[in-house]
């Protein structure tokens, strides 16, 4: 997919597209209570990974397993995101809805990437069909309401020279800051500030795209010496950072005062033999963080104790492990890796080398995990079989009641299967918005809200 002419990117109302408006044929819902698998006629469930499609069938999107469910484009495709904390409120579930993203291209040549941040707004829930015929007055009444309706978009793209393997923000103070891991083997940290300002006016947009030029970094780091993809924020220390490259070195930023410069240890933390491919901060212990890596293991360290891991898991998976997620509340970590699997680890246990859970449904390598930041048993993996699932560990089996023919052998603690995206690659769940999740894939972003969640 190669990204569009840069007059494209000026636009200050790209288009979004509704479900109903450019839905494909194969985005499908499944919902793993009876009460969303059910279908009448014909309609039966397909369940990914255990019947393949018949030559002639096709997927058809079950609209009443979604509350909100939403699409866009940016023209070249993004291989990461993040959501940007806004102050339309905690824990807001009214139509229509509003969210800000940062996102990182990777387009087809160095020169074409862009650092974006995207403003999403009048995002209203799925509607139930309307029965019966309506007459031509009722009809026009309805072409005006779903005029209304139609969800906005406002596009802040700022060129950035080089693909973005991914992108990770945080507040601090009242900046808002991006730190970026490229191909050009730099990790660099910007101010999203500009691009805030343009979509939410359309003076500050108008100006924007009238010096429009490429990004300048408020700070950026070339000691790793080669690219990398993991990359985390503290969520207790404001402006702290870690970043992790292909070559097995972690390094810790520290911030320095004045907020634009962070003190970077020359010295590696070093345990992993291969690739870190992801990291994530204790949410409750500041100077803690996991990383997982190529190498199979999972990895606990403190920064006080450099350069060696204080805990790990030598054999977490049997391949590569993709990707990790920490608990806000619970001492647990959940990852996911070329096997397939996703493992919950109780970092109580860490020591013993097994997971307290163990969940086999993708059949491809996992993409992205995330846990809910609304519940604690919760949590949302994606894979390179182009499902995105979502679980719950507090189900039991006998919590299950009855179920309809072709689920009936899944884990009871599987809530949702997602579908309709081609390589997806990474998910996260909007952290003021209840169970709203956004993902990134080739084919553009879905936003949606499940019944399950």
């Amino acid at each position: 997919m190669s990204a569009p002419d840069e007059d494209t990117f000026a636009e200050e109302g790209a288009e979004m597209e509704e479900m109903d408006e450019a839905g494909s044929d194969d985005d499908e819902g499944v919902d793993m209570e009876e009460e969303g698998a059910g279908g009448e006629g014909d309609k039966k469930v397909y369940v990914p990974g255990i019947e393949p499609l018949q030559p002639g069938e096709e997927l058809e999107m079950d609209r009443s397993a979604y509350r909100l469910y939403h699409e866009c484009q940016t023209g070249a495709p993004c291989l990461s995101f993040d959501v940007l904390r806004d102050g339309d409120g905690e824990g807001r579930e009214q139509f229509p809805l509003s969210m800000l993203l940062c996102a990182g291209t990777q387009a087809d040549t160095a020169l074409s990437n862009r650092l974006l941040v995207l403003r999403m707004h009048n995002l209203h829930g799925t509607e139930k069909e309307k029965e019966g015929e309506e007459s031509s007055d009722e009809e026009s009444d309805d072409d005006e309401e779903d005029e209304d309706k139609k969800p906005k978009m406002e596009l802040a793209m700022m060129p950035h020279y080089g693909g973005i393997n991914r992108v990770r923000v945080t507040q601090r103070g009242k900046q808002s800051l991006a730190a970026v891991w490229s191909e050009k083997g730099q990790v660099e940290i910007f101010d999203l500030q500009p691009q805030l300002d343009a979509v939410h006016s359309s003076a500050a947009m108008a100006a924007f795209v009238n010096q429009q030029k490429e990004a300048t970094a408020l700070f950026s780091f070339s000691g790793h010496m080669t690219e990398g993809f993991a990359i985390d924020w503290s969520p207790t220390v404001a402006g702290r950072l870690v970043s992790g490259d292909c070559k097995k070195n972690i390094h810790v930023w520290e911030p320095r005062e004045g907020g634009t410069t962070w003190q970077i240890d020359q010295r590696p933390f070093s345990s992993h033999s291969k690739s870190v491919e992801d990291l994530q901060w204790s949410p409750t212990e500041a100077t803690v963080f996991a990383s997982c890596s190529v190498d199979q293991s999972i990895r606990v360290w403190d920064i006080r104790a450099p350069p060696n891991s204080m805990l790990s898991a030598n054999e977490a998976h049997s391949s590569d492990v993709n990707v990790i997620s920490w608990n806000r509340s619970e001492p647990f970590i959940l990852s996911g890796g070329d096997d397939g699997l996703l493992k919950v680890w109780d970092l109580r246990q860490f020591k013993t080398g097994r997971p307290v859970a163990n969940f086999k449904q993708h059949t491809a390598p996992i993409t992205s995990v995330e846990w809910s930041p609304m519940d604690s048993s919760v949590f949302a993996a994606s894979g390179a079989d182009d499902v995105l699932s979502q679980w719950d560990l507090s189900v039991e089996s006998c919590d299950v009641g009855a179920r309809v023919e072709g689920v009936k052998d899944l884990p009871p603690q599987l809530l949702f299967l997602h579908q309709g995206q081609s390589e997806i690659k990474e998910i996260h769940w909007h952290p003021q918005i209840p169970g709203v999740m956004v993902s990134t894939a080739l084919s553009g972003f879905n936003l949606f809200r499940t019944i399950s969640v």
